[in-house]
């Protein structure tokens, strides 16, 4: 089975084409070809195109533990530069079906920069989804391991929460991100978590924790959600450079939202897979 990897700052993906010939592969072994000693190890596997009705290239993306994720900002930019890596597209805008909704991509640079639009950002509960009567989900409580904190919750075609916080680590991020995404009884599609430090009007730091992958680099719908809180807190102005641990994103927020992401992909490399990881029982 061939896969090609790409990174974005850090959040690798296996890039699996059906023209390859291969099937997409059930969640189990989704599982053992992400791991990181069992297999290639990624942090998701990205199965197309594929055929649509509704953009010009069909996308599904795949989360290491087997569980389909519904957008992800790195994952659409790796896609847009393997499709530009095999001469599918060029430097014209162009779109992308997810299971979060259809982004508009353009390629510039050559393939160096890659800029998406992300879609608007919503705080609606009913569309996050988040339990509890209707609102917008803004400045709310969440207790976890005894202490008490703040927190929004957005989309963008993906579930996340947002916890504002004067200072973070990974580690902070690994005790309160696994907690938060199976906090199922208030956010019941699981949810992405990140952790959000106000730098200036312009500029913000996360860590983020992302649903179905765990502690992560980089992510261009957490930098998606995280600075749409940060403008909706008044704490920044439209135009916000994130900086995640592995690199930095270019987020512009537009009318009702509407997010614009900017960002790098790199090629790593094409790998050839024996069928003999597939057979694996992997420890849990």
């Amino acid at each position: 089975m061939k896969f090609h990897k790409y990174h974005a700052l850090g959040n690798d993906y296996l890039v699996l084409d059906p023209a390859d010939g291969a099937p997409l592969p059930p969640p189990q072994q989704i599982v053992a070809i992400c791991h990181r000693n069992f297999g290639l190890g990624s942090d998701g596997i990205l199965y197309g195109p594929l055929p649509t009705d509704r953009a010009d290239f069909g996308l599904q993306i795949w989360n290491p533990d087997g569980s389909e994720a519904e957008k992800s900002g790195n994952g659409l930019r790796i896609f847009s530069k393997y499709l530009f890596d095999q001469g599918k597209v060029g430097e014209q805008p162009f779109t992308i079906d997810t299971l979060g909704g259809v982004v508009t991509v353009e390629i510039h640079q050559g393939g160096n920069s890659i800029e998406v639009e992300m879609g608007k950002v919503s705080f609606h509960s009913e569309k996050i989804p988040v339990t509890g009567p209707p609102r917008e989900v803004l400045n709310e409580e969440v207790e976890i391991n005894g202490q008490v904190y703040r927190y929004y919750a957005a989309t963008i075609g993906n579930p996340h929460v947002v916890l504002p916080i004067d200072s973070h680590s990974p580690k902070l991020a690994c005790e309160l991100g696994p907690v938060l995404e199976k906090m199922t009884a208030r956010f019941p599609n699981r949810t992405n978590v990140q952790l959000l430090q106000i730098v200036d009007r312009n500029n913000i730091k996360i860590e983020i924790w992302e649903r179905g992958a765990g502690y992560t680099l980089a992510s261009g719908s957490s930098s998606s959600a995280a600075a749409a809180v940060a403008h909706k807190m008044g704490a920044c102005d439209e135009s916000i450079l994130v900086h995640c641990p592995g690199g930095d994103i270019q987020i512009n927020i537009g009318e009702d939202y509407a997010v614009t992401m900017t960002g790098p992909a790199t090629r790593v490399g094409e790998f050839l897979m024996d069928d003999e990881v597939m057979n694996q029982v992997i420890p849990s």
